[in-house]
């Protein structure tokens, strides 16, 4: 490992071993090291060829005008199950920095994750307190009577090949709760993210460059003075951090001792 990044890894545990109340705010790049396709990177979804742009078909406008289209996308590109390795399709697992993180909360360290991933990653490694800016699509509701479906749901649904699931209790359609372009954040998430935040005594900004708003205000809260970015890409936080690692998340974390 490189000197110089070894260097900041030490420092980076001397603070985690120096904190009580650690939050850590998410983004694509934690979940890209488990194969999980982001968006805004070089080979992300933004820089792909469609029928539509994929900003136009993760909104909700396209999801009530187009919905067989809108479902098409989501089941191709956002409800990805699997990921080649080494020429076989291997299922997608939480990965060092998901891993890493569970284990601080299980050691009393960190207070919360506060995430824009939709995934459900951070949960099935373990972590508990998880936060999720941007909803989940381990979670889908009828928007007709509300009742509520788990991922299995869906995923039969994108089995069988059925662009406009429907709900088999009331026959309405049933849609991921998942925040689309146009639609508001839940505030009661938003809250708790404020909260949390506000609260730390330590803040680790990992895997985000900060750019997708309102989610990427919520670190603004922050009154400490222990403020961490890692990421291989420069973020607005930059000049305010005490910290700054430019490397891939799950190789730094995976370093720290609980």
């Amino acid at each position: 490992m490189d000197e110089d990044l070894q260097k900041k890894i030490d420092v980076l545990q001397e603070m985690i071993d120096s904190s009580e109340h650690i939050v850590f705010f998410g983004g694509a790049g934690v979940s890209t090291e488990s194969g999980v396709p982001d968006f805004r990177s070089e080979d992300g979804l933004y820089h792909q060829k469609f029928d539509y742009p994929p900003e136009t078909m993760l909104s909700h406008s396209f999801y009530v005008t187009h919905r067989k289209d809108f479902f098409k996308f989501y089941y191709d590109k956002i409800l990805v199950e699997s990921v080649e390795k080494d020429g076989k399709e291997c299922p997608i697992e939480p990965n060092a920095a998901h891993k890493k993180l569970a284990e601080l909360e299980a050691a009393g360290k960190l207070s919360a994750v506060v995430t824009q991933n939709i995934d459900g990653l951070h949960q099935k490694a373990g972590s508990k307190k998880v936060l999720e800016l941007h909803g989940s699509t381990l979670r889908n509701y009828c928007t007709s009577c509300g009742a509520a479906y788990g991922i299995d749901f869906m995923l039969e649904r994108k089995r069988a090949g059925d662009l406009e699931p429907k709900c088999p209790k009331c026959g309405g359609d049933v849609k991921p709760d998942v925040v689309l372009y146009e639609e508001s954040l839940d505030m009661n998430t938003m809250e708790e993210a404020v909260r949390e935040i506000s609260r730390a005594d330590m803040l680790i900004i990992g895997g985000t460059s900060l750019v997708v708003y309102p989610a990427a205000g919520m670190v603004d809260y922050y009154r400490g003075n222990k403020l961490v970015v890692i990421n291989k890409g420069s973020t607005k936080e930059d000049r305010n951090a005490d910290l700054i690692i430019s490397a891939p998340i799950g190789e730094v974390l995976s370093q720290i001792h609980v």
